[in-house]
């Protein structure tokens, strides 16, 4: 027995260690950079690498498993290492631009990747955003590596060699290095991309190190010719020597810039005279300042590593391209023009993907971050006459959509200031009437098409254009939006509110569904809702039927109403998942929906992801908790095959990470959040308007995922839905859940959530 003194200092220890839990919050040892790694091309569990980085770096670093020029340079399943590479890859469908690698070595020296590729296990590997290390068994050496923004600091652990070496591949297709011995350093460039930069594109990078030479030579295109300290060509390295004795540690101080060499050098002062530990340590309080604006409090571990390396994901991309100069000012290299300018830039995000939960987050919780952004697409539209749908760095010609009038529009309409908002608004004209003379996926391929017909028809030999027109629409929504908060007349933004209900126009009234339809207005009797593609984008018409984000009530009305709807919302989930594989050729996100085993719900593509909350428009919220909670905990985890699908720059992420806090945002451009389940017992949100908000969720389980009752300040809550306003105020809001759905919460018009037919 514990007696009453015992009893007392055992309550004083915990709330000492409550204290000292509290103020060493520390989410980022949540976190495995790991998650979404199990990927391959044939079936995607994220397509992610592990990255260590700062949030939203201009250079990220990885474990390169995957020989030069594979998208996929990092495979959970590889058991080699080729080296560790500089990236700046969105996706693997994308691949990398501004890339080189740098590897140790020992023995007898060694270039090509093959040969000096060294066995690696996850055993001894330590992923973290600001720290990785692995052990090197071919070679004995231990590399840890910690980031800056534009810099990062090695540390090789070698064991007692007399040919100890570090090897740097500046890639193939143009680069250049030279060796410079009486400074311990290394300087070139590489120019290795993938599309989407001007013709004097290069990433200039210097490496210093804090041990001498003992040997050194140059590699040119694959020959290592010792003693030479220059090379430029096709395919240019470097490799530098040196005697160590074991266990002796070497580093490294890299850093790149898309500006120049003395823009390199520059950057390299990121790291200071600081030591390795420092960095690593800047590094975690850097994300853990980040990681810490939410605050999760669960009793299940497993719930906490998958939000916060989900929260991790959300704020790596869009990447700042933005550089500082020797004056201290913004610069940047444009990726449009090739020209060096001021201001912010920044990029690898596709807005067909982000559009949906990415941006609207960081207009929530970082929206200071998403004012740089908007100047740097600003910038992009000065520089190019278009705003990019998606960049990387520049404009590339992939996805549909004109989703950076909902990026532009939503930020504003939420709050954010301090950007040259008019210029954006005749971007968003411009682009909703004109297609980019080179790429066609900026501006609107289609749009004579369009405005013409009111629709795409799908025998004017543009493809897509179901998923195109569906898009168009609500972007035009979104430009009306915007229009009208600008104070801008009605005869300039009137006819955006006349397109936003062209969605209409290609609903087939036989299936219940969008379909493609001809000039004559006719639709296809050999349509088959369950066929990929063609009409569509990576997707068929189940999952892009949905896609009227800012009129779910006028989709309602034409499916016969609010029961119809929720049938066909049902039905979703009804249809086998394997439906449409003799459609077309086998893609992964066939694939990965079939295994998912959730009928046609394809979570690992963006188009149907906000579809589970539109229960919500008809009054039937509880089958929103139960979908909601059901895909969190079946379709996301911690582990290397924790996504389904493609994670896509944060957008699968962000979606998790706001539908655990009990809301999703399901139209960008208007100020509602629609109410889910919330997955944590407590959740502190700190704003960067100085206010807090509290989520608190009594009763909580994995089987109590139902909202009972709801209150919001103290005050009993009915609606289907939270306003930006009152979430920006700071609030309290406490659930209720229970096992079983409560049919009578949320159930009145009154509670639905915004549809623009509501305005018509």
């Amino acid at each position: 027995m514990i007696n009453r003194i015992g009893f007392f200092a055992l309550v004083l220890m915990c709330s000492f260690m409550l204290s000292v839990s509290a103020q060493t919050f520390d989410p980022v040892s949540y976190v495995s950079t790991l998650v979404g790694t199990n990927s391959k091309y044939e079936l995607s569990t994220g397509n992610t690498y592990p990255a260590t980085a700062l949030p939203w770096g201009m250079n990220f670093w990885s474990p390169q498993t995957g020989k030069m020029g594979d998208g996929w340079m990092y495979k959970y399943t590889a058991d080699k290492i080729r080296g560790f590479k500089q990236t700046h890859q969105p996706s693997p469908w994308m691949n990398d631009y501004g890339q080189f690698s740098i590897m140790p070595g020992t023995g007898k020296s060694v270039f090509n990747e093959d040969e000096r590729a060294s066995w690696f296990t996850h055993k001894a590997e330590v992923a973290k955003p600001y720290y990785y290390s692995v052990y090197l068994a071919d070679v004995d050496v231990t590399t840890e590596i910690a980031p800056t923004e534009r810099a990062a600091i090695f540390r090789f652990t070698f064991p007692d060699s007399e040919n100890s070496y570090v090897v740097t591949d500046a890639f193939d297709r143009g680069s250049y290095v030279k060796i410079i011995p009486e400074e311990n350093k290394i300087i070139g460039y590489t120019t290795r991309n993938s599309g989407g930069v001007p013709d004097n594109f290069k990433n200039y990078f210097v490496i210093i190190f804090d041990k001498p030479f003992a040997n050194y030579a140059v590699v040119k295109d694959g020959e290592i010719t010792n003693g030479e300290k220059v090379f430029e060509g096709n395919h240019a390295g470097a490799v530098i020597g040196f005697t160590t004795s074991n266990n002796e540690q070497v580093h490294a101080r890299v850093a790149s810039s898309f500006i120049s060499e003395d823009q390199a050098e520059l950057n390299l002062k990121e790291l200071g005279n600081e030591g390795f530990d420092e960095i690593a340590e800047k590094g975690k309080a850097r994300w853990n300042e980040v990681l810490g604006k939410i605050k999760v409090e669960d009793d299940n571990i497993d719930n906490l590593r998958t939000f916060y390396s989900n929260l991790y994901r959300t704020v790596l991309f869009p990447r700042n391209l933005s550089e500082i100069d020797a004056n201290g000012n913004v610069v940047h290299y444009s990726p449009y023009n090739g020209k060096v300018l001021t201001g912010y830039m920044f990029t690898d995000t596709g807005f067909w993907d982000t559009f949906r939960s990415l941006f609207p987050f960081l207009n929530f919780v970082y929206p200071s971050e998403n004012v740089k952004m908007q100047e740097g697409l600003v910038n992009a539209y000065k520089e190019s006459g278009f705003l990019p749908e998606w960049a990387s760095p520049g404009h590339r010609s992939i996805m549909v959509g004109n989703n950076s009038a909902s990026v532009v529009a939503d930020a504003y309409l939420k709050g954010l200031r301090g950007y040259d908002i008019e210029t954006l608004w005749e971007a968003l004209k411009h682009g909703a009437n004109n297609v980019h003379p080179k790429v066609a996926a900026s501006g609107r391929t289609g749009y004579k098409e369009y405005n013409k017909y009111g629709y795409i028809p799908n025998d004017v030999k543009i493809r897509q254009n179901v998923a195109r027109t569906l898009e168009y629409a609500y972007d035009d929504w979104t430009i009306y939006a915007l229009g009208k908060a600008l104070g801008k007349p009605e005869s300039e933004i009137g006819i955006y509110a006349e397109r936003a209900m062209n969605y209409k126009n290609l609903y087939n009234p036989k299936n219940k569904l969008m379909a493609g339809r001809a000039v004559d207005g006719s639709f296809s009797d050999s349509f088959n809702p369950t066929d990929w593609g063609r009409d569509f984008t990576e997707g068929n018409s189940w999952h892009y039927s949905w896609s009227v984000f800012h009129d779910p009530k006028g989709l309602m009305t034409l499916m016969g109403g609010r029961e119809e709807f929720v049938t066909m919302l049902d039905s979703v989930f009804i249809i086998p998942g394997s439906k449409g594989m003799d459609s077309r050729g086998m893609i992964h996100e066939m694939r990965e929906m079939q295994v998912m085993d959730m009928g046609q719900y394809a979570h690992g593509n963006q188009p149907i992801q906000h579809m589970v909350y539109l229960y919500n428009y008809a009054g039937e919220p509880w089958k929103t908790q139960y979908w909601a909670r059901e895909i969190m905990d079946k379709l996301y985890s911690a582990a290397p095959d924790g996504y389904c699908g493609d994670e896509d720059n944060g957008q699968t992420s962000a979606w998790y990470v706001f539908s655990s806090l009990g809301f999703y945002s399901v139209c960008p451009g208007s100020n509602e959040y629609i109410l889910g389940s919330p997955l944590f017992n407590k959740v502190s949100i700190e704003l960067e308007n100085g206010n807090e908000i509290s989520i608190n969720a009594m009763d909580n389980s994995k089987e109590n995922r139902y909202v009972a009752d709801m209150e919001l300040n103290g005050k009993k809550y009915t609606k289907n839905y939270l306003t930006h306003d009152d979430l920006m105020k700071g609030a309290v809001i406490n659930f209720k859940m229970s096992d079983t759905p409560n049919k009578k919460r949320g159930v009145s018009e009154s509670d639905f959530p915004y549809s623009f037919s509501n305005e018509r």
